[in-house]
């Protein structure tokens, strides 16, 4: 017969892990590059995009442009690597149950 405590305690576990994972999202730190390397951008294991570094050397006042997409460039892949380090972490924790609402897992 069909146990809904068990059920229950299994689903209580499963928010606590995902509690935990998403703390640590919240520290770990992904990085992407752009122009090779001239643009750098780092964003949070949640997404939220921590900081953006640019080379000197590629600051051209009549080209302002470039640096534009260069910016936006790094900065998407670090916001996609996030993304990635996430719905990865997560998945451990559901193994593989789309969830919708969190990062990278369902709508």
């Amino acid at each position: 017969m069909f146990n809904m405590q068990k059920m229950l305690k299994q689903v209580q576990k499963m928010q606590e892990e995902m509690a935990r994972v998403q703390e640590e999202l919240a520290r770990e730190r992904v990085e992407a590059t752009a122009g090779g390397g001239v643009v750098k951008a780092v964003a949070s294991g949640q997404g939220d995009l921590v900081s953006i570094t640019i080379d000197p050397s590629v600051v051209d006042p009549t080209d302002v442009s470039m640096l534009e997409d260069l910016v936006v460039a790094a900065a998407g892949e670090a916001v996609r690597k996030a993304r990635d380090l996430a719905a990865e972490r997560m998945k451990a924790v559901t193994g593989g149950l789309q969830i919708p609402g969190l990062p990278g897992l369902g709508a």
